[in-house]
């Protein structure tokens, strides 16, 4: 066989000349070595020449005969460049197959590869041709024309591809953006010296930034992201205020081009570097695009690109990848977008439709009337992994003021919405970010892997509805992810809903990683039965709890009166009661129990509907109520215990209760009774509290004056000379009209031990005798003095007990004791007698 025939038995996947002399031929015995070829590029550079014991064999594809012999492909360039298939042995004269050769297109690792089988580039080192046996060289051809079948413009696959013939996703030919980390910077680099240069030849700036890459696919990243970071879209040309620059070279001088000019200029540069590359007209929805128009009979109005990488086409649009345009101020924003680079078929026709049928590329392909129905999607929704449940098209009407949206997700993600006046233009120049809610026409609720948005347009018409997401470890602004139309012909009769600035209802995606697990209320709307409603918290650890109620006619003060909140180690407990009908936003946050330094985050978001009865002004909590209520985690902290009352919440119809609890750390203790400061008290509320001490046991008694709600705080030392700390508050509420009287005034003398029996009121009626029966322990000697002193004796119960005559209200009765051989009194406590009237 001669060198000409075996030659022409090959084709080269590079753009190369080969220059063989006439008594260069090649024979058929065994594997001699013959005279090198020597390789040029198109430049004329020697890329191929003689080296070491490795050797290649090619062919050359050069006479117009032979070429149409090979399946038809897009041309390249105006004189098809010969293409050669090399193949490297050793000297044992191992030969490789062409396969292996297609395996190097993917991504690989430079320190992984050796340098035997690293793919041949106008950089490569020389190498010498061997010849091989005629029944190897047969051999060789039948698998490369069966390998060699090129996928005509449209089709999916061929058996050319890695994956044994399957069709190639962009997931198969790079794991992520980064494996072209060493590229991409070549390419930003190189592109800004070019343009400090001001050169602007397509040829040179093609070789500058592909220099280095080792394969067709990173050959193409670098004209992509080259094109993304020195081109931006000619806002001016396409609002018809400047002429548009289409052809590459005016492009890369002004820095600027619309589509076709990034189509065009990235189909130039693929065909410098021996890439396969189509200009492809369609329609997109991007700027200019009328949402709901009907497309049949429309011109087309974008440019993008496919290539054919390994015998399979991609899509890829430098356009969008380059940035966006912000109509609002007439410019554009660059914002990298690498989705638009080798996009998925089926990912890349929810904004892309081919005026040829065969670019969309897909196994199934869709009329134009349905890509004008289909929801509009966002690159950011298919890079959060996101799913459309409902709605299946991007128009919907409203099915008794009520319209419903659900999109599902993989990973824990947060979503907002924005409801507006239905615009024409999808991209009119509201924002593509999002910080917090400012609509009060929907419910939205997320779930463990679905989010749910519950639309209610507040009249009739024609709203513009836009979902915004990120993925909840991010800090970063929400992104717009889809768009739809909503269509009210008769809104719904409702009370208006608060706003909600946390976003979703419920509990949020984060509230596991706070301590949350679990709620008693779900993400659905809470019916408030008799204006009142508890809703209970679990939680993995202990937490502090805060919550804030927001009604939109409530005040900021008044809505502070309506919640009262329990924490215990497992369990938060939130009380709330609700002064006026209508929707309620419920907001909790909550940190870490001992965390103290840490800022409390939002947890959960609940909508309460109070429909029924309302509570009465009067009936709220008492102010400044702390945050903790009720027995709790702080509580059993400072060692009290056994609580009589586990609730925050004590009624009594009778105006009088008794609280006990056990102080097993002996703590000294203080309490203090209040109510709503407007109030006007005759005799100090300190008076209507008393508290007794035996052993460990404690017990606090409260007489109420009036009928009302009243807090009862409850306070230690914790350390012996520090100041008190408080422990948790009760809310007492009196249902009794009957005033009760007041406890006598207690004075530091009555310790621990010391317990009265009777009588059980400070005041006293004037002119009576009352029985008096004391405990006071180590006492010697007990009297009561007022008008006279009266000795107590002691019994023997070891209490002290005598009638006293209370006087005439002249001077009140005072307790009294000395203790060991001091013969001095130190006051107890002092009963007030009542004055007589007239």
């Amino acid at each position: 066989m001669s060198a000409k025939v075996a030659i022409q038995k090959f084709s080269f996947p590079f753009s190369c000349a080969a220059h063989l002399s006439q008594q260069d031929e090649l024979t058929q015995k065994g594997c001699e070595q013959v005279k090198a070829l020597e390789l040029t590029d198109l430049q004329g550079n020697r890329i191929l020449s003689e080296v070491g014991s490795v050797a290649v064999i090619g062919a050359l594809v050069h006479n117009e005969n032979q070429a149409k012999e090979s399946p038809k492909s897009p041309p390249v360039g105006d004189t098809a460049p010969a293409q050669f298939l090399v193949y490297a042995k050793s000297s044992q004269s191992t030969v490789f197959s062409r396969h292996s050769v297609f395996e190097k297109l993917m991504v690989e690792s430079e320190d992984q590869r050796p340098a035997a089988k690293r793919q041949l580039s106008s950089e490569s080192a020389a190498r010498t041709i061997t010849v091989v046996k005629k029944s190897a060289v047969r051999t060789e051809v039948e698998e490369h024309r069966h390998l060699k079948t090129k996928a005509h413009p449209g089709q999916r696959a061929t058996p050319c591809t890695v994956t044994g013939g399957k069709t190639r996703r962009r997931k198969d030919l790079f794991t992520n953006s980064e494996v072209f980390n060493r590229v991409d910077s070549h390419v930003i680099r190189a592109g800004a010296e070019l343009k400090e240069k001001c050169v602007y030849d397509v040829k040179t700036i093609a070789r500058s930034i592909t220099q280095g890459a080792r394969n067709e696919l990173e050959r193409l990243r670098a004209i992509w992201v080259w094109l993304c970071h020195n081109i931006e879209y000619d806002v001016s040309g396409y609002l018809g205020r400047s002429e548009k620059l289409s052809s590459p070279e005016e492009v890369i001088a002004a820095g600027r081009g619309v589509c076709c000019g990034y189509s065009s200029l990235c189909s130039e540069m693929c065909r410098e570097v021996g890439i396969e590359c189509q200009e492809v007209p369609g329609h997109s929805k991007g700027i200019g695009y009328l949402q709901g128009q009907s497309l049949e009979n429309v011109k087309s109005d974008h440019l993008w690109n496919s290539v054919l990488l390994d015998g399979q086409w991609f899509l890829l649009d430098a356009c969008w990848g380059a940035g966006r345009v912000d109509m609002e101020h007439e410019s554009f924003v660059k914002r990298f977008d690498d989705f638009y680079f080798l996009t998925d078929p089926e990912e890349f026709i929810e904004s892309h439709f081919p005026d040829e049928q065969r670019w969309q590329l897909l196994e199934t392909p869709i009329p134009l009337e349905e890509f004008g129905r289909r929801v509009f999607k966002t690159s950011a929704f298919f890079t959060m992994g996101l799913r459309l449940i409902q709605p299946h098209q991007s128009h919907i009407v409203t099915d008794d003021g009520e319209a419903n949206v659900s999109i599902g997700f993989s990973r824990s993600t947060t979503f907002n919405y924005e409801m507006t006046q239905h615009q024409d233009l999808l991209h009119s120049g509201v924002s593509e970010q999002k910080e917090s809610s400012n609509s009060s026409y929907g419910l939205l609720t997320v779930s463990h892997r679905s989010m749910k948005l519950k639309l209610l347009p507040p009249a009739v018409g024609v709203y513009d509805v836009k979902v915004f997401a990120r993925p909840v470890t991010a800090t970063t602004p929400l992104v717009w992810v889809c768009s739809f139309s909503v269509e009210c012909p008769v809104p719904r009769a409702m009370e208006e809903i608060p706003e909600n600035p946390f976003l979703s209802w419920g509990l949020q995606p984060v509230a596991g990683s706070l301590g949350v697990a679990g709620s008693s209320q779900d993400s659905k709307v809470a019916e408030v039965e008799e204006g009142v409603y508890d809703l209970t918290l679990k939680t993995s650890r202990p937490l502090m709890v805060l919550c804030e109620l927001v009604h939109p006619g409530l005040e900021a003060a008044v809505a502070k009166r309506c919640t009262a909140t329990q924490i215990q180690p497992d369990v938060l407990t939130c009380h709330v009661m609700c002064p006026l009908r209508g929707f309620y936003r419920l907001s909790v946050f909550v940190r870490d129990y001992e965390k103290t330094e840490v800022k409390f985050q939002n947890a959960a978001n609940f909508l309460l509907h109070c429909k029924g009865k309302v509570v009465s002004r009067d009936e709220l909590y008492p102010p400044n109520l702390g945050s903790a209520c009720g027995p709790g985690s702080r509580t059993l902290e400072a060692g009290l215990s056994k609580f009589s009352h586990t609730t925050a919440l004590v009624s009594t119809q009778q105006g009088k209760c008794n609280i006990t609890f056990h102080n097993q750390r002996d703590l000294e203790l203080h309490t203090v009774l209040s109510r709503e400061e407007n109030q006007t008290e005759a005799i100090p509320l300190s008076r209507h509290v008393f508290c007794t001490y035996t052993d460990s046991k404690v017990t606090v008694s409260a007489s109420l004056p009036d009928a009302g709600v009243y807090r009862l705080g409850l306070y230690a030392k914790i350390t012996p000379g520090g100041d008190f700390s408080p422990m948790c508050d009760f809310v007492l509420r009196n249902s009794c009209v009957q005033p009760r009287p007041p406890f006598p005034c207690v004075y530091s003398a009555w310790r621990k031990g010391c317990v009265l029996f009777e009588p059980r009121v400070g005041l006293l009626e004037p002119a009576t005798w009352v029985r008096f029966r004391v405990r006071v322990p180590g006492a010697q000697r007990v009297s009561m003095m007022g008008e006279t002193r009266t000795d107590l004796k002691m019994n023997k119960s070891r209490v002290w007990e005598g009638e006293v005559f209370s006087g005439n209200g002249l001077q009140p009765l005072k307790l009294a004791a000395s203790s060991g051989e001091s013969t001095d009194m130190a006051v107890l406590m002092i009963f007030d007698i009542k004055q007589v009237k007239g």
